[in-house]
């Protein structure tokens, strides 16, 4: 990780993107986004979770999409001008609640069958990255899963690559480890690994 232990961005940071640009990553139109949520559904190897819950929703594209695997989904995200736009994509979705929330200095209560973090973790630094790995360890129950998808090309604007937030990860898998590797892959930009709560 890196050593100069950078600051988790702000949420202000996010405001401004979503002021210049209501879709800033093109989550809605996006050939590439397409796929890698077609890869992210593709990966969970359950049909159906009963509670999830989802860091950093943005505009609920992938919310949308996940909705039709959960009891419930919890979801949410610290910009608001991306929540306006995920309520209006999602209002025929009543399994799906939406929040306004900055993980981890805020955490829902309550235990989790799956926890998505997609193209979240690099906004941390490594201390909160820790702080939130320990809240959604606890918030996991035996055998529940947890979805990592990260960008892996270095952002300068970003505390950390998607590679540094998966391999922290990775390290508490193994015999010994609170998590379970169930399987991952590379794409050509980013990398997907789900894991398991041992």
């Amino acid at each position: 990780m890196n050593t100069n232990q950078p600051n988790t961005l702000d949420p202000g940071y996010f405001d401004d993107v979503y002021r210049a640009n209501n879709d800033p990553w093109a989550f809605a139109s996006s050939p590439y986004e397409r796929a890698k949520y077609a890869d992210t559904l593709a990966a969970l190897n359950r049909p159906r979770y009963e509670r999830a819950f989802e860091i950093g929703c943005s505009i609920g594209v992938l919310t949308a999409q996940l909705a039709g695997r959960c009891g419930e989904l919890l979801s949410v995200d610290v910009s608001e001008a991306a929540l306006a736009q995920a309520r209006q994509r999602c209002a025929q979705l009543p399994q799906v609640t939406l929040q306004h929330m900055q993980v981890p200095a805020e955490f829902p209560q309550g235990q989790f069958d799956l926890i998505l973090l997609s193209e979240v973790g690099y906004y941390w630094s490594p201390a909160d990255l820790a702080r939130a790995s320990e809240q959604m360890l606890a918030a996991l129950r035996p055998g529940a899963q947890l979805l990592l998808v990260h960008w892996t090309p270095p952002v300068p604007d970003y505390p950390q690559t998607g590679d540094e937030v998966h391999d922290f990860f990775m390290a508490q898998t193994g015999p010994q480890g609170s998590l379970k590797h169930l399987h991952g892959h590379r794409a050509a930009k980013y990398r997907l690994d789900l894991v398991e709560r041992q």
